[in-house]
């Protein structure tokens, strides 16, 4: 009996030429096989999902285990472009942070389920104070005793810097300087600085940040950095510390704007990966420190775009969260040049790695 890959259940749906499916005896072989053939044939490739409940339509839609939110999107609509979103969780309210492209700014929605939200409400917007901060943008949160931590993105004269501020509430904020907090400065981070993402490593009492450098529009690779005050960084000597592979196809130009999540001893880094400038899917790394020997989920791209639907272009920038018993994946979608806030759901904390 013939098994979709990665899965255990008889195959019995329609398969649409071009799909690959493989038997039980060659499992052992599907991980490399998927790699060559997704590096040689790109984007399109994809080993079939075949999930109980999940039409092939679906499937193509998602890897991995995950599923999108049937309702997509859950934010936009007549609120115009909304992109690049962090979320806190607090007790059983979800808070999400979103650039909000009409109004050059910070908006902060509440939600109880991660769906259904509330009216935004702006809470950092442009500075016209300073020569940097035009628009900002694509936020990380910190929440810690002291109270929360907010690192952005600042864009003026086709460049990009991070900034930093503070707030007792989430809602209002104080910026730290009126200087940007990392500016690019390495010949690899060009003109832009943007889409940070930054964790409290208690242990070693400092801040840990992930960054995106290079293109103002769409940054090439991610690097790293440290801080004990969240003001004074120090980037790593082996930036970028994860670049886009060439023989993958579908990220093979680009890769971008992550979230690092600490897990088990490990640390799984949600991805962009871009086969060219307009083009975008989500994948999934992990490493052991967090900086170094970065391996791929053998089943990424796990979201990719639904034809003809409001993420029809590109999935971008991913921001997931356990809840306990599944992972909840925001993520935003582009349609021509619309922007939406979608979600997707994957049941379980194991996501594949082997």
């Amino acid at each position: 009996m013939w098994d979709a890959v990665y899965n255990q259940q008889p195959l019995n749906t329609f398969l649409p030429c071009g799909y690959v499916i493989l038997s039980r005896r060659q499992k052992a072989s599907m991980i490399s096989l998927h790699t060559r053939l997704a590096g040689i044939l790109g984007v399109g490739f994809s080993l079939v999902v075949v999930c109980s409940g999940m039409s092939v339509a679906e499937q193509s839609e998602t890897a991995g285990g995950w599923r999108k939110y049937e309702a997509n999107p859950v934010l936009g609509g007549s609120l115009g472009t909304c992109f690049d979103v962090a979320l806190l969780k607090k007790s059983s309210i979800y808070r999400m942070w979103f650039s909000w492209r009409p109004k050059k700014a910070i908006a902060l929605v509440e939600s109880t389920n991660g769906i259904n939200w509330s009216q935004p409400e702006i809470v950092l917007g442009p500075n016209g104070s300073t020569d940097w901060e035009e628009e900002v943008n694509r936020p990380v949160l910190v929440r810690r005793d002291d109270g929360y931590h907010m690192w952005y993105t600042g864009q003026a004269r086709k460049q990009s810097w991070i900034g930093y501020a503070r707030s007792a509430n989430g809602r209002t904020w104080q910026r730290v300087s009126t200087k940007p907090a990392i500016s690019p400065d390495a010949p690899w981070e060009k003109v832009a600085l943007m889409c940070p993402h930054v964790i409290w490593d208690e242990s070693a009492r400092v801040f840990r940040m992930w960054y995106s450098g290079g293109e103002q529009y769409e940054p090439d690779a991610i690097g790293y950095a440290t801080s004990p005050d969240g003001i004074a960084w120090t980037k790593s000597g082996a930036n970028p510390i994860f670049k886009s592979d060439p023989s993958i196809g579908w990220e093979r130009y680009k890769v971008t704007a992550c979230q690092v999540e600490p897990r088990d001893g490990w640390y799984l880094m949600f991805y962009i990966g871009f086969r060219d400038i307009d083009h975008a899917q989500i994948g999934v790394a992990r490493s052991r420190d967090g900086i170094s020997n970065w391996e791929r989920l053998p089943a990424n791209p796990i979201i990719r775009p639904g034809e003809n639907k409001w993420d029809h272009d590109a999935c971008y920038k991913p921001f997931a969260i356990f809840d306990g018993a599944k992972w909840l994946l925001w993520y935003n979608g582009r349609h021509g040049g619309v922007e939406q806030i979608g979600l997707a759901f994957h049941n379980g904390l194991d996501l594949g790695f082997k």
